[in-house]
């Protein structure tokens, strides 16, 4: 298996693209943080490293990591993305807590197999698949905000 380095040089080098250093810092980053990161905690911890990477740089450069799949977008509708790198990793999705805000990891094998029956059934070729459900954990079920009442119509 190639290191995520490697894929990386390799996309660059198809596409045409400048390979910098700053760039290979940041992938490097990325892979050694094994939680979902947003755009400043990655410069943040890129600074704690005594890395001197902008954060232009750092937004230039996610945009080619999702592309040539090593990173991939996750929205956890607060307000910004979050990233988590994905190469080398089994294909999971994300349970989220509507009151604490807490994101566990699942795997389900099953949602796999639907890539070939979109395939088969509808000549659709999925790329790419993720799941985000949204509710209440374990901790926070039962203290869960009650539902809006319904209006009634005059």
């Amino acid at each position: 298996m190639k290191s995520e380095l490697e894929i990386f040089r390799e996309y660059i080098r198809q596409r045409g693209l400048r390979r910098t250093p700053e760039r290979e810092l940041i992938l490097a980053e990325i892979f050694a943080t094994h939680e979902h990161f947003d755009v400043d905690s990655l410069y943040l911890s890129l600074r704690q490293k005594g890395i001197k990477v902008s954060k232009a740089s750092i937004y230039r450069a996610l945009p080619l990591f999702i592309d040539c799949g090593l990173v991939r977008e996750v929205d956890f509708t607060d307000g910004h993305w979050h990233y988590e790198h994905i190469y080398g990793h089994e294909q999971h999705h994300h349970l989220r807590c509507l009151a604490c805000g807490e994101v566990l990891e699942f795997a389900e094998p099953g949602l796999s197999c639907l890539g070939l029956r979109l395939l088969q059934e509808y000549g659709f070729t999925v790329v790419s698949q993720h799941l985000d459900v949204k509710g209440y954990c374990r901790a926070c079920r039962g203290h869960e905000a009650p539902a809006e009442p319904e209006k009634e119509t005059p």
